[in-house]
């Protein structure tokens, strides 16, 4: 099932891509509903951003530490203009520590 989520400040009509949105650890709580497990199918406007998706699930931008885009690493300075494609899967990690 794909779950269509409104990006705030995009227009409700235009083209909308699919994109897998996962969310870890103490993220997992902003998931939509319908999501499984930590993860949930999206459909938003193309040119929707990591920022974007962070901005509209109200997920607080310091506990974003990791965003990753099939598995490649997001830097803080590109999540505002990097546009996701069809397809790609958005993966966004807590900070992590450990010993």
């Amino acid at each position: 099932m794909i779950h269509t989520l409104a990006i705030r400040g995009a227009p409700a009509t235009g083209e909308a891509i699919e994109i897998t949105l996962k969310l870890f650890a103490m993220l997992e709580r902003w998931l939509p509903e319908g999501a499984r497990r930590n993860e949930i199918r999206l459909s938003v406007p193309a040119g929707t951003t990591p920022a974007d998706i962070v901005a509209t699930l109200d997920l607080p931008v310091a506990l974003c530490a990791l965003v990753l885009i099939d598995g490649a690493f997001v830097v803080p300075e590109m999540r505002a203009t990097r546009t996701l494609a069809p397809g790609e899967v958005l993966s966004i990690w807590p900070p992590i520590a450990g010993g």
